[in-house]
């Protein structure tokens, strides 16, 4: 059994990635659509538990093929799909390749080339959360899932700085990035070496995608029952509520990506999903914002890596705009020459403008996921 709410909340998350990625100006944005500066949880970081939530639920429709395929077909498509995910990854880190040095196009060097990212956390959580339920089923997979939860949380103590685990300079798993990674292939837009999708605060994500599995094996199992529904809303709420009060102890954070966030998030997307599922699912409500984002769905990983590398290619276009303050000729992309010469000029405050470019770029893209959507091409990895 199919749902339309499942590829509609899979398709919303990847537009509000879309908006929240690609700003006009990064100095120029609401309060809203920024990442918390530390401890706390604005919407913007709902957006990447729940695409990680959204890739259990897929997951749960394509495990029974493979569980009936055996090991070898498991191994090899996890194996393959994950490599796959973590290279596209690794590709739009170092992307478009080259860059101008004065009139002249260089490669660009890997030597300080990030290795973490957001698909590259993708890959990793979907290999091991596909490995726990392979071989542990849906009761082995929720007990594994929490014992990481807490496990996580054990570690952040015990190996954090004394007093102060969970800020970014106590936090444990800086020391194993660095020495496994290097610090030069690492995320510096703290200020310091650190990467928010590095490989210890990966043990939350995992069970994220668990519990998407879950909730899409059990939306399967009950079907479109409103004792499904009225579960899934109690689930909802005791994630929710279990979230905010480990939160008093384990403060919710996406940086280090805590099991409170963890919590807290896979509740609210369950409540999204809920709610979503009784509109379009129970009451047939879909219209156009319905089938505007079950376009985003239909290709969700394609469309979200050319929203990262399309801007860089073509801002390798050059089209002059003024001169620096040294006096030499500017140069921007198209994208950027749009922004500042169409958005910058929206009435009301500079947010208004950079909002609407971020608006317009989803119009956009989903131009690109409707056309491709009516050639029936989706692009799997």
């Amino acid at each position: 059994m199919r749902f339309y709410s499942l590829d509609v909340f899979r398709g919303a998350t990847v537009a509000l990635m879309i908006l929240v990625n690609n700003p006009g100006s990064w100095a120029h944005i609401y309060g809203p659509l920024k990442h918390a500066p530390w401890h706390g949880c604005t919407p913007t970081d709902l957006v990447f538990p729940f695409f990680l939530f959204a890739v259990g639920n897929a997951l749960s429709f394509v495990m029974p093929r493979l569980q009936q395929g055996g090991a070898t077909t498991f191994w090899k498509k996890v194996v393959k799909r994950t490599l796959l995910i973590f290279f596209i990854g690794l590709l739009l880190n170092w992307s478009p390749f080259v860059r101008w040095d004065g009139d002249v196009l260089q490669l660009k060097s890997i030597e300080n080339l990030r290795i973490m990212g957001v698909l590259q956390r993708i890959a990793l959580s979907y290999f091991f959360a596909s490995i726990i339920v392979f071989y542990t089923g849906q009761r082995g997979a929720f007990f594994t899932g929490t014992v990481l939860l807490l496990l996580y949380w054990v570690l952040c103590l015990a190996l954090g700085t004394p007093g102060d685990p969970f800020s970014i300079s106590g936090w444990f798993g800086t020391e194993l990035d660095k020495s496994i990674l290097g610090k030069s292939h690492l995320y510096k837009g703290e200020g310091i070496p650190f990467d928010p999708e590095g490989l210890l605060s990966t043990f939350a994500p995992i069970t994220q995608v668990i519990f998407g599995y879950l909730v899409g094996d059990y939306i399967q199992k009950k079907g479109k029952t409103y004792e499904m529904l009225t579960s899934l809303f109690v689930v909802a709420t005791v994630l929710t509520a279990t979230g905010l009060a480990w939160d008093l102890v384990f403060p919710i954070n996406k940086k280090i990506w805590t099991s409170s966030y963890t919590m807290y998030t896979t509740g609210l997307a369950l409540y999204t999903l809920t709610l979503m599922m009784y509109f379009i699912e129970f009451r047939n409500v879909k219209g156009w914002l319905g089938e505007f984002f079950n376009a985003f769905g239909k290709n969700p990983l394609f469309i979200f890596v050319l929203s990262g590398f399309l801007p860089r290619l073509l801002d390798l276009i050059r089209i002059p705009a003024g001169t620096t303050v040294d006096g030499t000729t500017r140069y921007i992309g198209p994208f950027k020459w749009y922004y500042e010469t169409i958005c910058t000029h929206i009435p009301g405050s500079t947010e208004n403008g950079s909002l609407f470019y971020a608006l317009t770029l989803i119009v956009f893209y989903w131009l690109i996921c409707y056309w491709l959507d009516r050639k029936k091409i989706y692009i799997k990895v």
